[in-house]
């Protein structure tokens, strides 16, 4: 979406529309009620395109109803009249200009409407190729604007400016738009409807709204007062955070009397960058905008990244106590927010919650369950390292990261949707985390009828994705025995998990993790910080990559971090010392 379509600047006289109080957003595309009806045959689009004339007095005709306010008759003058209906009240009621002039501006280029758009212009066709079926007689002829030049009904493609204005202020808001012109079964023109003849910048399910806006703050801080810092934390992020934090956080007079208003294009499901079209009221500049970010344990983690020699990775910190976000990194640092939105096999980390399940069915740290060279499972899974352990504990599995044992003690004990419904119901694996920035839900998909598919997400992998922030969030609810979703500015709702772990399971989870820390996998990673704390490693095996994906997670004290590194092979390799510096630097 481009986001700066060129001002048409208007003369005219401005017609007042309805104008709504309060602000909002409403969804431009769906279907009403409204519109005209007729008992006559339905009209439809036929291929012809409408003459220059037609054209002309179809998109006059429209722009005419749209400005004086008359919706019902403008929709009636489109293809689709239920869509157009909604879309033109929601302008009218969300936009709330308190005057409209819309004047026809004549025939229109696809290359303006793609300038305007952001969208390729259709490309012309080549010696002796035949004309695309929008390449008719008249001048400006072309598919629905939102369409590529050889889809949709041939039409002519016209323009207009308009000008917006709001009550309370001189400003006005000028823009050009677009149209195209069908002709219909009763030889009259009609206006295709598309999100576009709103605004170009308008698409799909997207909001066009007047809302509040906030000025950026004057400084970022983290959670002790001071200058945030961080190469992973950019402008971009932190600009999204602060939005973000402004729609999810409870109303705040104080605060509210600092913002300005705009007209503003945004995805409702909140995952795409909002458009700010046009600023009504300057917000008044702004104030400090504390995150929960610790720079002693970000610098840590940043470190942590650069330290992996190019290879791509992310880690993620928590406070278990209070799911606050402490750091975030990721390498490269200014590409993808690989430890919130990447996915992942998380490999033996992903033990954790079959432990969970293990432990909630009955099975004890000291049960016998035996780690044989190959599972169970019609496909048999060997384990990386060689010989069989018949007398192993659970608790000697875990520390030795036994995947035969995981494998045969969970098609014994567990149905195919216990794993699932652990992942979600004890630590809100797939709850819709609104954590201030765009973030990805882990996956614990249900396997019924596939007992190989059950023994592979038993071990991280099969159809289990995962990133950091999803592994540390476990790891933290393992030690403080209580899911808190993870959140990045205080203050933010926390969506609540279905039920809380067992004290005792919680308990017996800790104790095996600071096994696995003092004399299992991790314990050469986690030397010296091995009080209070538990650790986890695992490596996870990708399609056609010749090492693994190193992963580790670990808690110490009040703080909870895992990290991933791509083809960083074992989890103490590359993954472990990450997450160990992490730990150190926070001396919890």
């Amino acid at each position: 979406m481009r986001r700066g379509a060129k001002i048409g600047i208007i003369t005219g006289v401005s017609v007042a529309v309805l104008a709504g109080g309060g602000y909002g957003a409403y969804s431009l595309m769906g279907g009403s009620d409204s519109g005209s009806s007729s008992a006559k045959k339905p009209r439809t689009v036929v291929a012809e395109p409408p003459s220059a004339e037609q054209a002309t007095n179809g998109a006059k005709d429209f722009l005419a109803a749209w400005a004086a306010g008359e919706l019902d008759k403008a929709a009636a003058l489109t293809d689709d009249p239920a869509a157009a209906t909604t879309a033109l009240t929601a302008f009218r009621d969300q936009v709330k200009p308190s005057a409209l002039t819309l004047a026809p501006a004549g025939p229109a280029t696809p290359q303006a409407f793609a300038s305007a758009t952001g969208t390729p212009a259709p490309a012309k066709p080549s010696a002796g190729a035949s004309a695309t079926p929008s390449a008719g007689a008249t001048p400006g002829a072309t598919d629905s604007p939102s369409a590529s030049a050889s889809a949709g009904p041939a039409g002519v493609l016209m323009g207009f400016k308009a000008r917006a204005e709001f009550a309370g202020t001189n400003r006005v808001w000028d823009y050009n738009g677009f149209l195209n012109v069908v002709k219909m079964s009763d030889n009259t023109p009609a206006v295709h409807w598309a999100p576009t003849v709103i605004h170009p910048h308008l698409s799909g399910n997207e909001t066009i709204a007047t809302q509040q806006v906030f000025a950026p703050p004057s400084t970022v801080v983290d959670r002790n007062g001071k200058p945030l810092q961080g190469a992973s934390l950019t402008p971009a992020l932190l600009s999204t955070l602060q939005d973000n934090a402004h729609k999810l956080l409870p109303p705040d007079p104080n605060k509210d009397q600092d913002a300005g208003s705009a007209v503003v294009i945004s995805d409702p499901a909140g995952k795409g960058a909002t458009d700010k079209l046009f600023t009504i009221v300057e917000p008044k500049p702004g104030k400090p905008f504390k995150v929960t970010i610790d720079n002693t344990i970000q610098a840590a983690a940043e470190k942590a990244m650069t330290d992996l020699g190019g290879k791509s990775g992310s880690v993620a910190a928590i406070e278990p106590s209070t799911g606050q976000v402490l750091a975030f990194a990721n390498a490269p640092a200014n590409g993808q927010n690989r430890a919130f939105t990447g996915l992942l096999a998380p490999g033996s980390t992903m033990k954790i919650v079959t432990s969970t399940a293990l432990l909630e069915a009955g099975v004890n740290p000291d049960t016998v369950v035996a780690c044989p060279e190959k599972s169970s499972n019609p496909v048999a899974i060997p384990n990386d390292f060689p010989g069989a352990f018949p007398n192993n504990t659970l608790q000697q599995d875990f520390m030795m990261s036994c995947n035969t044992a995981f494998i045969n003690q969970g098609l014994t004990s567990l149905k195919p949707e216990t794993l699932s419904s652990t992942a979600k119901d004890v630590f809100g694996i797939g709850l819709e985390w609104k954590t201030g920035l765009p973030n990805t839900d882990g996956k614990v998909p249900p396997t019924p009828g596939s007992k190989d598919e059950q023994a592979m997400n038993y071990i991280g992998q099969g159809k289990v994705q995962m990133n950091p922030l999803a592994i540390a969030s476990i790891t933290a609810t393992v030690q403080s025995g209580a899911f808190k979703q993870p959140i990045l500015v205080p203050g933010l709702p926390q969506q609540a998990a279905a039920r809380q772990i067992a004290p005792d399971v919680a308990g017996k989870l800790r104790a095996m993790m600071n096994a696995t820390a003092t004399g299992g996998t991790a314990k050469d990673v986690m030397a010296g910080i091995t009080d209070n704390a538990g650790a986890k490693t695992g490596s996870a095996e990708v399609a056609g990559a010749s090492t693994t994906n190193s992963w580790f997670t670990a808690f110490r004290g009040n703080i909870a971090v895992a990290a991933e590194v791509q083809g960083g092979g074992h989890g103490v390799d590359a993954a472990g010392p990450a997450v160990a510096s992490l730990l150190k630097a926070a001396g919890r």
